[in-house]
C-alpha cells in the first residue's frame, strides 16, 4: 500500500469512527451525568495515549516535559476535555443527538471570528457569507421538522452546543500555539484535565464509582472520540500529500452520524436535519476553499 492510501485509510477509519461518537454519548449518558461521563472517558484516554507512547518507546521523553510545558497543559486540559465535554456532554443531554451534533460542528467557523483577536487575522467578507450560511443551517436543525419544532427545541441545550464550538475553538488555537509533540502534548493536557474532573467530582458531587453497565459507552468514548482516533486522524495527515483533500473527508462524519443515530437511538431524522447540516458544511466548506484567482496567482 502507498503513501495515499495509507493516508485515506487512516483518515477514513478516523472518520468512521467518529460518526459513531454522538450514539455514543447519548448511550453513556442515559446512565452517568456528563461529568462522570467525561471523568471516566478521559480516563481511559489517557491510558491510550500512555499506552502509545510506551509502545513508541518514547516513555523517557514523556517525563521530561519542562515547567513551561507543564504550565500550557495545565492551560489546554481546562479547555479540553475539562471544559469543552463538560458542556457538549450538557448539550447532548437536553437534545437529540440529530440536533446537538451537527450545531456543535460549527466550530471552523467559530474560529474564524475567535482568530480576528487572538491571531490578528481579518474577517472577510468570505468570513461573513460563510457564517450567515451555516446559521441558516443552524435554524433548519432548529426546527426539527416544522416551526413547532423550533419552538419546542430546549434553548439551554442547543446554546450550550453551539458554545461548546467556541470551547473547541479556543482550545485549537492555543494548541496550534503550542510546538510540543502532540501525543506528549494530548497526554499531558488529559493528565491535567482529568485532574480537574476529579476534584470537581469530589467537591461538587456524592463521589461514587461509576457501575460496571456504564463502562462500555465511557471506554467506547474514551478510545474513540478522545484518543486512538485522534492520532488515527494525525497519522492521515501526516502521511497525505494535500491535507486539504484528505481533510474534506472530514465532511462524511456527521452524515454517517446520522445512520447511526437513527438506527441505534431510534431517533426519526426530519428532512431538515439534512437540509440544516447541508448548509453547516457548504459554510464551512466555502470559508475554506480557496477563491479560483488566489489559485491562479499561487499557480
Amino acid at each position: 500500500m502507498n503513501r495515499i492510501s495509507k493516508a485515506y485509510v487512516y483518515a477514513l477509519s478516523s472518520v468512521l469512527l467518529w460518526s459513531t461518537v454522538a450514539t455514543a454519548f447519548k448511550l453513556g449518558l442515559r446512565s452517568l451525568s456528563p461529568l462522570y461521563l467525561i471523568l471516566t472517558a478521559s480516563a481511559f484516554s489517557l491510558l491510550a495515549f500512555f499506552m502509545v507512547i510506551l509502545f513508541q518507546g518514547k516513555t523517557r521523553e514523556l517525563f521530561r516535559v519542562t515547567p513551561g510545558g507543564l504550565a500550557k497543559s495545565a492551560l489546554l486540559g481546562a479547555f479540553n476535555p475539562f471544559g469543552y465535554y463538560l458542556v457538549l456532554f450538557e448539550a447532548y443531554s437536553l437534545l437529540p443527538a440529530q440536533v446537538a451534533q451537527p450545531l456543535n460542528m460549527v466550530w471552523p467557523i467559530t474560529l474564524a471570528l475567535l482568530s480576528a483577536p487572538l491571531l490578528k487575522q481579518k474577517i472577510t467578507t468570505r468570513n461573513i457569507v460563510a457564517i450567515l450560511i451555516s446559521f441558516a443551517g443552524v435554524v433548519f436543525i432548529s426546527s426539527q421538522g416544522s416551526l413547532s419544532g423550533m419552538i419546542n427545541t430546549n434553548l439551554t441545550g442547543a446554546m450550550l452546543a453551539v458554545g461548546s464550538s467556541f470551547i473547541w475553538a479556543l482550545f485549537w488555537i492555543l494548541s496550534v500555539l503550542d510546538k510540543r509533540d502532540e501525543v506528549f502534548k494530548l497526554f499531558w493536557n488529559f493528565a491535567f484535565g482529568l485532574l480537574y474532573l476529579l476534584t470537581a467530582a469530589i467537591f461538587f458531587t456524592d463521589f461514587t464509582l461509576p457501575d460496571l453497565k456504564s463502562l462500555p459507552a465511557a471506554i467506547y468514548i474514551g478510545l474513540f472520540e478522545l484518543g486512538i482516533t485522534y492520532i488515527l486522524w494525525m497519522k492521515a495527515m501526516h502521511l497525505s500529500e494535500n491535507n486539504a483533500k484528505t481533510g474534506n473527508l472530514i465532511f462524511l462524519s456527521p452524515f454517517l452520524s446520522l445512520i447511526f443515530i437513527h438506527f441505534i437511538l431510534d431517533e426519526t431524522i426530519y428532512l431538515t436535519t439534512f437540509i440544516g447540516l447541508a448548509f453547516i458544511v457548504y459554510g464551512i466548506w466555502f470559508q475554506q476553499a480557496v477563491p479560483s484567482k488566489a489559485r491562479k496567482r499561487k499557480n
